[in-house]
């Protein structure tokens, strides 16, 4: 098998694994899935991949609605990067299947225990964003971090509503509202759902396959995405530093939801008895993130993974310097190989 085949070979892999985080992270109350996406560093990738995608579906609709040609449609899904989104997107829907039925109980069963495990998690990740912002953050930036954190903080701080029955609009509107958080850092849709009292009945539908309502909820999903990503798309390509800078703000004021200790509406408590093993189990989850980043920069030592996915930008920009270099060399190297053949002929 040659290099660049065991380069893709590992990535597709890896994409799959990545997927699958993001989807366990969507189910646990208090993670978002759009942390574990830019910690894992496929967060531009699929922000870009779901723009496409949702704007694809609404012109194809659309257009076909009205007998026009599907052509932009076409344009629009051939944007998306594949090769990466389908491993991810593949990755994520097994997990969510196989994680509401073993997950979610551990959740309930244990839920000091794996708040623990996920406030280490993303306690760790916070060094990834802040990575990426890059240099040093001025004064107005630490005053936007801060309301962010603030803001996120008195968002999971909201009571949680009792389990609803919802009718299949109201589904709608709250995918909708949900998936946003699905690609906003520090911003869970599970808790979301929570605060509205809809996650009981949506890991319900998951695990009973109830067709319908799982159908509404993507559908919402989609018309979600179609609004919201755009905006966010902006932003990443106009305003990254300042948008990355609230991201970390968001994953902050996160932390609050992920407290060990809390009561059955979600106020916090002070720490209990098993305060020991709540710290052995954040130190893990932080050992986790960190042993994922010391994973990728070997794979781009050993050039099995290509730097445009790495979770640590720091490793992207050494593994690219490291390549332009061995470009230029290369290129010196044939040059002298002609100016040698020149001069013999």
């Amino acid at each position: 098998m040659t290099a660049s085949r065991t380069r893709r070979l590992t990535r597709t892999v890896l994409d799959a694994v990545r997927g699958a985080l993001i989807g366990l992270a969507e189910i646990v109350p208090g993670v978002s899935g759009g942390t574990i996406a830019l910690i894992v560093g496929v967060y531009d990738a699929l922000i870009d991949g779901a723009g496409h995608l949702a704007r694809g579906v609404a012109r194809l609709v659309t257009d076909g609605l009205r007998g026009r040609s599907i052509a932009p449609a076409v344009g629009h899904f051939r944007s998306v990067r594949w090769a990466v989104v389908l491993p991810i997107g593949i990755g994520m829907l097994a997990a969510i299947v196989a994680g509401a039925a073993v997950l979610a109980p551990l959740v309930e069963g244990y839920p000091t225990a794996t708040r623990a495990v996920f406030a280490g998690l993303i306690a760790a990740s916070l060094i990834v964003p802040a990575r990426m912002v890059g240099g040093r953050w001025s004064a107005r930036e630490y005053a936007l971090g801060l309301l962010a954190a603030v803001a996120t903080f008195l968002l999971t701080g909201l009571p949680q509503a009792p389990d609803q029955d919802p009718a299949l609009w109201v589904v709608a509107i709250a995918a909708a509202i949900a998936v946003c958080a699905l690609v906003l850092p520090g911003v869970s849709g599970s808790y979301l759902l929570l605060t509205v009292g809809m996650y009981a009945p949506t890991l319900a539908a998951v695990n009973d396959r109830n067709i319908a309502y799982l159908g509404v909820f993507v559908l919402g999903a989609i018309l979600g995405l179609g609004v919201f990503v755009s905006g966010l798309q902006w932003l990443l390509a106009h305003r990254r530093r300042v948008t990355l800078v609230i991201m970390t703000g968001l994953m902050v004021g996160s932390l609050r939801a992920l407290w060990p200790w809390q009561d059955d509406t979600g106020g916090v408590l002070a720490p209990g008895d098993d305060l020991p093993l709540a710290v052995v189990l954040a130190i893990a989850g932080a050992a986790f993130v960190l042993g994922l980043i010391a994973l990728e920069a070997f794979l781009l030592r050993r050039r099995l993974l290509s730097a445009d996915v790495a979770a640590d930008p720091a490793l992207s920009v050494v593994d690219e310097s490291r390549a332009l270099d061995e470009t230029q060399a290369q290129d010196a190297a044939a040059a002298e190989d002609r100016d040698a053949g020149e001069r013999e002929s």
